[in-house]
């Protein structure tokens, strides 16, 4: 079996990932090669150092291989986990604060809102020419992304690529702590379902496994009267009846009044100091050289159910996934575009990922979502054709912009700031 990771010498989702995969048990006897694949061959070396010293430390069997061309490491790939960027943060920051400075009162910038144009485009450039190596050299790889802005860029792969494809993220595991503190009880005596769209999702049911009664009622009271709660998630709470997903910057990113609530303080960073001092980066270069001994803060689990999922396909495990990203195809959420990029939970088996069929999620916030996939829609085209004129589309289509000549100009703006990364609209 042979796993590549490309953009693995991330300092956070490389570790995570590789330690994740070194300390499965499951995989052990399979035969597996994991393929590090990163473009920077300096971080790429400190990393595969690190992989072979916690290969030696947990016992390892899998062969490790590293390389900065990934045509070398495709070839023979059951399965390709992705997360790629350039110049993530220096870039992220600006597409929070150009538009702020335009007036749009957005959050964070990343996943929605006007600067999340941009980071899509960025990211599309980086990972359909990346599909259409796996398309080329491993057809029947299933590729997990972690790419973000997730929704919109499993969107184009999926529209615009024949690659078997799933995004993967940790957003829900929020919303379950939140459920089994409420309840006081341990998660894995209830089903659950949250369905939606990536970091604006909403739980649609809690029910009790030995009793089959449904707790949401319950659990959605306590989130309308947690002190403690995210205000804007208790909000939504309060007014749509929805439990969603407790984290104020993820899902203001969606909404015109997000930052009513979330503020316009950028939290990773300030123009005066290197943006990544906020949270300092592990040296992992002295724990790859051996300098210091291995950790837990090197050793530690990701918390992703990337590996889970490769072991379930593997071992034919038939297992519960409380939510991936897919197409909604069969209408797994019914009031939903069947072209969305949607998140609902799965089951997962040697046959691949199996979405689960959710029924309907409130019509209030499903009206929400809706906008957000016409935006991804044109964003998908607007890649494919090149077009500028849909790009303004989708910006204006936005919740956060409220002026076509602040908008019109600011798409300018960042289009030539960030020419080097989008040389088709250049």
């Amino acid at each position: 079996m042979k796993i590549v990771i490309i953009g693995a010498a991330s300092a956070s989702f490389g570790r995570g990932q590789i330690a994740d995969l070194l300390q499965a048990r499951e995989l052990q006897g399979c035969g597996v090669e994991l393929a590090l694949v990163d473009i920077d061959a300096d971080a790429l070396e400190v990393m595969t150092q690190l992989a072979e010293r916690i290969k030696a430390q947990t016992g390892s069997d899998v062969t490790i291989t590293s390389t900065t061309n990934r045509i070398v490491a495709l070839p023979g790939a059951d399965f390709v986990i992705l997360a790629v960027a350039r110049r993530r943060m220096e870039l992220w920051e600006q597409d929070y604060r150009v538009p702020l400075a335009y007036g749009f009162k957005h959050v964070l910038g990343e996943n929605g809102g006007p600067g999340a144009v941009l980071h899509t485009m960025r990211s599309l450039e980086l990972t359909i020419p990346i599909c259409r190596d796996i398309e080329r050299l491993c057809p029947n790889a299933l590729l997990l992304n972690f790419t973000n802005p997730e929704a919109r860029v499993l969107h184009a792969i999926n529209h615009l690529t024949q690659v078997k494809a799933a995004g993967i993220c940790h957003g829900v595991f929020t919303a379950l702590d939140y459920i089994s503190r409420y309840l006081r009880r341990p998660i894995d005596e209830f089903d659950i379902i949250s369905a939606g769209m990536n970091h604006f999702y909403c739980i649609t049911q809690v029910k009790e496994t030995a009793t089959g009664k449904d707790y949401l009622p319950e659990v959605l009271c306590a989130a309308q009267q947690d002190p403690a709660a995210p205000m804007l998630f208790r909000q939504l709470a309060q007014i749509f009846n929805v439990f969603t997903f407790p984290s104020d910057d993820h899902i203001g990113e969606y909404l015109a009044y997000g930052a009513e609530f979330h503020g316009f303080r950028w939290p990773y960073g300030i123009e005066s100091c290197a943006v990544d001092t906020i949270y300092p980066p592990l040296p992992l270069a002295e724990y790859a050289a051996g300098k210091r001994p291995l950790d837990e803060a090197v050793l530690h689990r990701s918390g992703e159910i990337t590996v889970p999922i490769i072991v379930d396909i593997v071992h034919n495990r038939g297992s519960y996934r409380h939510a991936v990203n897919v197409l909604n195809r069969e209408g797994y959420i019914e009031n939903l575009p069947r072209d969305a990029a949607i998140e609902v939970p799965a089951y997962v088996d040697a046959s691949g990922i199996h979405p689960i069929h959710a029924g309907v999620i409130p019509e209030t916030f499903a009206a929400m979502m809706r906008t957000q996939f016409t935006i991804h829609n044109l964003l998908t085209e607007a890649y494919r054709t090149h077009s500028k004129a849909l790009l303004l589309q989708a910006l204006l289509l936005d919740p956060n912009i409220n002026s076509i000549t602040a908008g019109r100009e600011m798409l300018e703006v960042m289009l030539e700031l960030q020419r080097e990364y989008l040389p088709a609209f250049a």
